[in-house]
């Protein structure tokens, strides 16, 4: 069995790595994305529905790019593996990764799902609708939001986090932070693939199309994920909404702050809070949707009138919101660069 923590001693070194669940939407990024991963290569990828076929069945976009075929569930070599990426729906990962763990494997797994996100078995039945079969596991699970969360390196089990929760708790952390008790009144859009890729009324073209419909208006279920992260001082009211295109989140914040804030203290908080993030981009006035779609960054930006704030930000749902953050949080677990994989590595300039 491999060590939980790996270190590349030279370059043409790579950590094995097994894809749980990976025909949907999601699972074809983190394959796209392995591919070209340095340090990290995909060695084992599976599906119920796939399996025994090539990933081109699933992904035609990766025919001629990844030679590899699905495997069915059970069958697994974990012995073989370094590291695990589960991209399972919500409510079957709990089930799942507990008998990983218990038949042995020891290395670190990033799960996609919401099942290990929250310490408290209360919340499930409140919000999933589910009992959590596995409440002694929750404790021991890391929430991975890179830029606020520590412990991912060497962790066994981390839980990535949501789409929306990761947009909203980017853009309201630096606030957050400073402790002062205020509402966030939070609008957001996503697109279609944020549904899935099962085909659905709400993903139906003829539906989507021109259209904006709110749902789970006040009562998403990444609202306690991100009250969770910023803390009980923040009250978040949330409307979310499905958007007419195929990928990418946009929305807003609004605060009425209550203390006195002069005119470039925003721009230092952010500064100050993402300075060293490599996957958050910062500029004064909000946010465009397009420059972040197909990228892993999440960007972010603000406007204020007076004690009125108003915090914008823009996201992939399906990479900075799930895959390319759950490589973010597999390197930092295999003790990689956050970015391997991601983003361009400097090289040195040629010898004069």
């Amino acid at each position: 069995m491999q060590s939980a923590h790996f270190t590349p001693a030279l370059t043409t070194d790579t950590a094995r790595i097994g894809l749980l669940h990976g025909a949907g939407y999601v699972g074809g990024e983190l394959i796209r994305l392995l591919a070209a991963h340095p340090y990290a290569a995909l060695h084992t990828v599976t599906s119920r529905t796939f399996a025994d076929q090539p990933i081109g069945a699933a992904h035609p976009s990766l025919q001629g790019q990844v030679d590899r075929t699905f495997a069915a569930p059970t069958d697994v070599n974990l012995e073989a593996l370094d590291a695990l990426l589960v991209a399972a729906e919500h409510g079957r990962s709990m089930q799942v990764i507990p008998a990983l763990m218990a038949n042995g494997f020891d290395g670190p797994i990033v799960d996609l799902s919401a099942d290990f996100r929250f310490h408290d078995p209360a919340v499930y039945p409140e919000w999933f609708d589910v009992e959590h079969p596995a409440p002694d596991l929750l404790g021991t699970a890391v929430y991975g939001l890179p830029e606020w969360g520590d412990g991912v390196a060497g962790a066994s089990l981390v839980a990535n986090p949501g789409c929306y929760a990761t947009g909203i708790a980017l853009a309201l952390a630096p606030l957050a932070q400073k402790d002062v008790p205020f509402t966030a009144h939070v609008t957001a859009l996503t697109g279609a693939s944020g549904s899935g890729a099962t085909p659905s009324a709400a993903t139906h073209f003829p539906n989507r199309d021109g259209n904006v419909r709110p749902y789970k208006v006040l009562g998403h279920q990444h609202t306690p994920e991100v009250r969770h992260t910023l803390g009980d001082h923040v009250t978040l009211d949330f409307v979310p909404a499905s958007g007419p295109w195929t990928r990418g989140i946009w929305g807003t914040a609004q605060v009425e702050w209550p203390a006195e804030m002069e005119d470039d203290t925003v721009a230092q908080w952010y500064r100050a809070a993402y300075g060293e993030a490599p996957c958050v981009r910062c500029s004064p006035g909000l946010p465009s949707l397009q420059p972040a779609v197909h990228t892993p960054f999440c960007d972010l930006g603000w406007k204020r009138d007076g004690s009125t704030l108003v915090v914008g930000f823009a996201l992939d749902n399906l990479l900075k919101g799930a895959a390319s953050q759950a490589i973010q949080n597999l390197n930092c677990a295999l003790d990689l660069s956050e970015t391997a994989g991601l983003l361009p590595e400097p090289t040195a300039a040629p010898a004069s």
